[in-house]
């Protein structure tokens, strides 16, 4: 059972766990903590007693706390080897060049590894591998996906930093699921854009959906990545540490016009309250859900949503699978051909039997 403690807007920390009646009555002792039913989450105003409340209610299911700027995990109600093997990983995988995201990931699967084994590092081998994620499929009830992210995580900590390579045998990744992504329709689409009346707020969905941009990307926009007189989008340092250029439509465009000349924003093309940082990828996240109330959207969607949709119209719309996976950034045109079963290009044109009955 892990608990997860992340520092949210407002002034509020953002609690979550998978459902448990023993970890909901912990929680209800924490003073000025809300449920969230839209985010499945707790929340509870950030302050030292809280804090303390937190860590001594929760440390003993393997607390994750997330509360820097950078997303830096506190590690200080550890023990000091686990600290120090977590400490040498994560800089082992800065030195390596990995991205802040997996840096992320997999120091925080290593630290939840370590806290349930108990075990020095140095003494550590395939059981305890194989009970931990043993103890995840039948206990957590994770998904296969999550098991591959983790078993990636332990890789890295038996590999690279213990030495220990040979304990990886017969350290299985099982089946990954495979999952259809959900596809808002084009009417969808302009409800959710209409919906939306900031002006800043319009042009990060407006640029998202337009230029098929994931959350993380469109944070980290600057105005020097917009080439007006080519009408694209540059886009840096994407996932995988890869440039990219994508569409620029003159809607977005025209979006963005309107937004810098009333804020007329300074290094980040969307500042957060620190102008000196971005806005963050929370804080799009709840832009989209608010939209989506407003539009009424029922399905089950993400500003990630936005992305898979942009794929699938402009397959549906007649552009070639290839040009698709560059505006993406795929490596593998594997992974973009997931779109041509959402698609109803073809099997639109299929009429149930159904509908031939004379009924």
């Amino acid at each position: 059972m892990l608990v997860t403690i992340r520092k949210a807007a407002n002034g509020l920390l953002e609690i979550t766990f998978p459902y448990n009646p023993v970890l909901v009555d912990k929680i209800k002792s924490v003073k000025g903590r809300v449920w969230n039913p839209t985010g499945k989450f707790w929340t509870a105003p950030e302050t030292e007693d809280n804090l303390r409340e937190l860590k001594r209610l929760f440390n003993e299911y393997g607390l994750i706390m997330d509360l820097g700027a950078g997303g830096c995990e506190d590690d200080t109600a550890i023990q000091p080897s686990f600290a120090a093997t977590i400490n040498h990983s994560k800089d082992t995988l800065r030195l390596k060049g990995y991205s802040f995201k997996t840096i992320k990931a997999y120091t925080g699967h290593i630290r939840r590894f370590l806290i349930y084994c108990q075990t020095e590092p140095s003494e550590l081998s395939r059981v305890n591998i194989r009970d931990y994620i043993l103890k995840l499929m039948d206990e957590d009830k994770v998904t296969n996906n999550y098991i591959h992210q983790v078993i990636g995580g332990i890789k890295f900590l038996f590999e690279v930093v213990l030495h220990k390579p040979e304990e990886l045998r017969d350290i299985y990744y099982p089946k990954k699921e495979r999952k259809l992504p959900v596809v808002l329709s084009e009417d969808e689409v302009c409800s959710i854009l209409k919906s939306v009346s900031n002006l800043k707020h319009k042009a990060i969905i407006y640029l998202v959906y337009s230029s098929g941009l994931r959350v993380g990307e469109v944070v980290r926009l600057k105005e020097e990545d917009i080439d007006y007189q080519r009408m694209l989008l540059v886009v840096r340092q994407g996932k995988g540490k890869k440039d990219r250029v994508t569409l620029l439509s003159k809607l977005s465009l025209g979006a963005i016009k309107s937004y810098m000349e009333k804020y007329r924003p300074g290094e980040w093309l969307f500042p957060g309250q620190n102008e000196k940082e971005h806005i963050t990828e929370r804080t799009v996240q709840k832009v989209f859900e608010n939209a989506c109330k407003v539009a009424e959207i029922k399905k089950k969607v993400s500003v990630h949503t936005l992305r898979h949709s942009f794929a699938t119209h402009l397959l549906e719309g007649g552009t070639d699978l290839r040009y698709i996976q560059e505006l993406l950034g795929h490596n593998s045109s594997k992974t973009t051909e997931i779109y041509t079963h959402v698609s109803t290009k073809s099997i639109g044109r299929i009429q149930s039997p159904l509908d031939k009955l004379n009924i």
